[in-house]
């Protein structure tokens, strides 16, 4: 039986950007950095976001950009905060996609790897029953 997340691991081409990207715009906390002589595939370094083990590791870019992507959660209060801190590093901030009232709020932005990530408001637990109202009021 599955119990939770072990960890998510993103290939990047520069560990040091994506530290930088890491600590500054989620708060994250460097716990380990595999230095030259890594004992996985390739350099690789690990950070913690609250309980949540984020592994890099050096390799190629993704050859482009989807809509794939990992979304953390965050007070909607605190939206201009981290619009500030992924300004503050030149990152690319994408337009939000069009939302229905209730759905939260997102900010989603690409690194120089091309990953995608999302800081949103909302929870499932909302969307679902925004979803559900509005389902119910097209009935």
């Amino acid at each position: 039986m599955i119990e939770d997340i072990s960890h998510i691991t993103f290939i990047v081409s520069d560990l040091d950007r994506m530290s930088e990207i890491l600590e500054t715009v989620f708060g994250a906390r460097e716990v380990y950095a595999g230095g030259e002589k890594p004992f996985s595939l390739a350099p690789e370094k690990f950070f913690t976001i609250g309980d949540l083990w984020i592994a890099i590791m050096q390799g190629k870019s993704l050859s482009e950009r989807t809509y794939n992507h990992v979304a953390f959660k965050i007070r909607d209060e605190d939206i201009d905060i981290y619009l500030e801190r992924i300004r503050s590093l030149g990152l690319d901030v994408m337009p939000p996609r069009p939302r229905v009232e209730g759905e939260g709020r997102s900010i989603y932005f690409h690194d120089a790897d091309n990953h995608l990530f999302e800081l949103h408001t909302g929870t499932l637990a909302g969307r679902l029953e925004t979803y559900s109202r509005l389902k119910e009021a097209a009935e």
